[in-house]
């Protein structure tokens, strides 16, 4: 039986498998009961004693894809957002959009002035009430956890940019603030190091209801890398133009231009990208 299907994870450790937890993953994807029911059904004969996590990933991955396009995109967010690399930037970029959807005014990639030295930030967000900088820790790969190093050398960046902040008369009154966003997961010091510095600490599934995952499917900013209708050479001729989201496909068309793509072939990445920003399906 499935149930008794002995799991190995990207951390080696081994689990017990759970249909709960793949239900809930694909239902979080926007799966209906009756898709959910139909990828379980044809991925039970496929399980075996010691299958990783990514084999049942690429597997349901590949049901879902053959039943509904755009949630499979959503199924694959997180792998999605690892194929942004090898540079942080578009991750940068869409931390941006997510925190400006937020109601903040943002800026990426802003050189600025500390006390001591000038600094290089990935995000700047400020509104009526906050002004905070955002430093991103990107990964390309999974099994790879964000450690306190992290938040220790950001902390001390964001200390001299504050105290030139701190100064300026068009930030009195807000309140100022650090964050720390990666699409990993934060070692337990980290999180702990980071809780007691005041720093605001965000990765993939931290914290539970803010989480970069919850985030970015809240706000309908996905990432073009997640799109099943594009070969992975195309999103990175669109991610050399600066095309990262969804959204960019939908606002500026003309980019397919680059592709070489037919009209028929155009209309069907533009329905999944139409059904990933307008939110569930």
């Amino acid at each position: 039986m499935s149930e008794n299907i002995i799991v190995k994870k990207y951390s080696g450790e081994e689990v017990t498998f759970s249909r709960e937890k793949l239900d809930r993953s694909l239902e979080r994807s926007g799966a209906s009961q009756e898709i959910i029911d139909k990828v379980y059904n044809e991925l039970k004969g496929y399980l075996f004693d010691g299958i990783t996590t990514s084999q049942i990933y690429g597997r349901a991955f590949q049901i879902l894809r053959k039943l509904k396009r755009s949630t499979a995109a959503r199924y694959s967010l997180r792998k999605g957002i690892m194929e942004l690399g090898p540079s942080g930037y578009p991750f940068e970029q869409i931390v941006g959009a997510v925190i400006q959807h937020m109601g903040y005014e943002t800026q990426v990639s802003q050189i600025v002035q500390g006390h001591c030295v000038s600094h290089e930030l990935d995000v700047v967000a400020r509104n009526g009430n906050e002004l905070f900088m955002v430093e991103c820790k990107f990964y390309n790969s999974q099994g790879k956890n964000c450690n306190v190093q992290v938040p220790l050398y950001i902390h001390s960046r964001f200390n001299d940019v504050k105290k030139t902040w701190d100064k300026d008369p068009a930030n009195q009154g807000l309140k100022i603030s650090g964050w720390v966003v990666t699409n990993t997961r934060f070692t337990s010091d980290a999180i702990a190091y980071g809780k007691c510095a005041g720093l605001n600490m965000i990765s993939w599934d931290f914290p539970r209801g803010k989480s970069l995952k919850e985030m970015v499917e809240e706000s309908g900013l996905f990432p073009i890398t997640v799109l099943t209708s594009l070969t992975r050479k195309q999103k990175e001729i669109l991610l050399q133009h600066n095309v990262v989201l969804c959204r960019q496909l939908l606002e500026k068309p003309e980019a397919f231009g680059r592709l070489g793509l037919s009209q028929k072939m155009q209309e069907k990445v533009l329905d999944e990208a139409k059904d990933l920003c307008g939110g569930q399906g």
